[in-house]
């Protein structure tokens, strides 16, 4: 499995470039107006993982298929938008769809970009994103509870699930605080995803930042990442400029463009791993002469689950995953070494997936 993410923010922060630079295309319209994305752009990106490409090297793949992720670029709103301003309520129903959030925030000065509040603030953006997402949960939460009430009546059980979450998120929502503070026992779990609150998303913090602030980021961005430590959630530092030259040169020119820019890595590594660390997502490898090819899972998935995104015929019928760590594959130069060496281990239905492990699944057609 992959995952979706919704990139927000106000209009004129950066997000379709950011986009664009993601996605390598140049499907978004970036301009310098507000509402200059009317549908979401959906884009699908490869998961850069170097372990890949050696995995590849030492079987001697044909073929390398990284993991992949969605991005969602989603047209900037802007206050009032639960109640319909700007463009409004079709775009809070394209975030539903998600399933994290990227919140980009302005954080660079620039007297040519004209910024919709006229001010850089990005604690302020942030906040009126935040609060645009709470009063249409609210709004969607009081809808759904007086739809609620016959079933309640009835005695439904799921309809008492139901109500007694929604209650929940309400209780959070009058008093300011996102959805996702609500604590969830495991047995409301699906449930509560079924609702699909807004705020009930995990959200990362995107400071786009200018070029000269890309390596050690800014005021702006210290901020952002104070606000973010204290609501529990994350943030990372990119220039969405830097990104959107970096997609146009070859992979050598690209190296080199980051490291006179004093930067290890591209903003897109960076965002990636900070989103499946948002989602507790790990990767798994099939690695043979045919391919090698990456695997995204929730992190404590058990094996048959792991093997049930390869195929649903490996989850129904597993066996058992012969399994070597990733630093026995390679410390060992492959699947024949790691075996001789007594460190290809037979696992059952009960083991879970290790991130990096290298796995081959056993199963009953």
């Amino acid at each position: 499995m992959g995952f979706r993410m919704g990139i927000v923010g106000l209009p004129n922060v950066g997000k379709s470039t950011l986009f664009n630079a993601l996605t390598r295309t140049a499907a978004a319209q970036a301009a310098n107006f507000p509402f200059c994305t009317i549908e979401p752009n959906v884009g699908d990106v490869a998961v850069p993982d170097a372990r890949l490409e050696r995995l590849a090297a030492i079987a001697g793949s044909r073929q390398i298929i990284p993991a992949r992720m969605t991005f969602v670029d989603i047209a900037g709103l802007v206050k009032g938008a639960s109640k319909g301003e700007g463009l409004g309520n079709q775009f809070l129903a394209n975030i539903r769809e998600v399933d994290a959030i990227a919140h980009v925030l302005r954080c660079f000065e620039d007297a040519d970009v004209t910024h919709v509040e006229g001010r850089v603030d990005p604690l302020a953006d942030a906040e009126v994103i935040e609060t645009e997402l709470m009063l249409a949960d609210l709004e969607s939460v009081e809808k759904r509870r007086a739809g609620l009430l016959r079933k309640l009546k009835g005695g439904d059980k799921e309809a008492a699930q139901a109500d007694r979450l929604l209650a929940a998120a309400q209780a959070a929502l009058e008093a300011g605080r996102p959805a996702r503070t609500v604590a969830v026992d495991a047995e409301d779990a699906r449930a509560w995803r079924l609702l699909q609150l807004l705020t009930a998303k995990p959200v990362l913090y995107v400071c786009n930042v200018d070029e000269a602030s890309a390596a050690t980021g800014n005021r702006f961005s210290e901020a952002v990442a104070a606000m973010a430590e204290a609501q529990g959630a994350a943030s990372v530092v990119i220039s969405a400029q830097i990104e959107e030259e970096i997609s146009r040169l070859e992979p050598e020119e690209a190296a080199m463009f980051l490291a006179e820019m004093g930067l290890e890595e591209a903003g897109l590594d960076r965002l990636i791993r900070a989103g499946y660390a948002l989602l507790h997502l790990e990767t798994y490898f099939t690695v043979g002469p045919k391919e090698a090819r990456a695997w995204t899972i929730p992190r404590g998935t058990p094996a048959p689950k792991a093997a049930g995104v390869i195929h649903g015929d490996f989850e129904k019928g597993f066996i058992r995953a012969e399994t070597i760590a990733y630093e026995d594959f390679v410390s060992l130069g492959g699947e024949q070494g790691a075996k001789e060496a007594g460190k290809m281990r037979a696992e059952g239905k009960s083991y879970i997936v290790q991130d990096g492990d290298v796995l081959h699944f056993l199963f009953n057609t």
